[in-house]
């Protein structure tokens, strides 16, 4: 799988962490920064940027990481077409996939510990979207994002 993942200063160390943990178990990694824990750096450019590589298909998923993965959320799901899920435990994380088809993660460096983050996003790697009637409500979040995008065309 191609897992693009991104972070500001306060999640780096969990990012290098998953970085190299993913990249052991057979994933290609497409990092888009940031690359230190000591220099403060804005999340925002680097949560879309990871999510627009899921969103435009250069990536099957996404990962986000920040001090509570909060803002990288936010940040991740100004882009159309990103659905990204903001999970500290197995339970959100296992149902962001089946039931909203989660493609990107986001992830709390201060609130996750690095074993707990491996869980989780190994659980989230491997859970299906369950479909039926969860697609239908997939379909109204997009169709909520073009109706938006429309509305402001017309403006």
């Amino acid at each position: 799988m191609r897992i693009a993942i991104g972070s500001d200063h306060a999640g780096y160390p969990l990012k290098d962490h998953l970085a190299r943990w993913l990249a052991q178990r057979g994933h290609e990694v497409v990092d888009h920064g940031t690359d230190s824990a000591s220099e403060s750096v804005d999340y925002p450019a680097i949560c879309a940027a990871v999510a627009r590589d899921v969103a435009g298909g250069h990536a099957d998923r996404g990962i986000v990481l920040g001090g509570s993965g909060q803002g990288e959320q936010l940040a991740a799901n100004t882009v159309p077409g990103a659905r990204a899920a903001l999970c500290h435990c197995l339970y959100t994380a296992r149902l962001s996939r089946q039931h909203n088809d989660a493609n990107v993660l986001a992830l709390g460096a201060r609130v996750v510990a690095p074993a707990l983050a491996e869980e989780i996003v190994a659980l989230w790697l491997d859970t299906a979207f369950d479909g039926g009637r969860h697609q239908r409500r997939v379909d109204q979040l997009a169709e909520l994002e073009q109706r938006a995008a429309r509305e402001l065309l017309e403006r």
